[in-house]
């Protein structure tokens, strides 16, 4: 499983970039199995941290996505209307779900090592 470095994780399998952007890890994805439907949250909307505010559903099952941290949501990843798999293939790259502007991140993010060893 890959886990950048470069990356904060939160223990529901969220990760947030330095610039704000959030997806799932590798993990969740793989997890999942086959994603089949990704329900984004609005652009504008205030967010806390620990809140629900997405779902990804896949042929095993549905799971909600948690705000890695507070603050407002600035855009979505629209590619995953029409290609969800894109959370399966992607995780890191083209598969990222929304991006954030990042008021106040959560005390409960970790680091790579961190979270791979909570996940191995």
């Amino acid at each position: 499983m890959q886990t950048p470095s470069e990356l904060k994780y939160a223990p529901t399998h969220e990760w947030l970039s330095g610039d704000g952007t959030v997806g799932i890890s590798d993990f969740a994805q793989d997890q999942l199995g086959d994603v089949v439907y990704v329900e984004l949250p609005e652009v504008g909307r205030e967010v806390k941290a620990g809140e629900t505010l997405a779902v990804v559903e896949s042929v095993k099952t549905a799971s909600d996505i948690y705000a890695p941290a507070s603050g407002t949501i600035t855009a979505v990843n629209d590619a995953l209307s029409g290609t969800p798999e894109l959370v399966n293939s992607s995780p890191y790259g083209e598969g990222w779900l929304f991006k954030l502007d990042v008021g106040e991140a959560s005390g409960e993010l970790m680091d790579a090592a961190a979270y791979g060893a909570a996940n191995n």
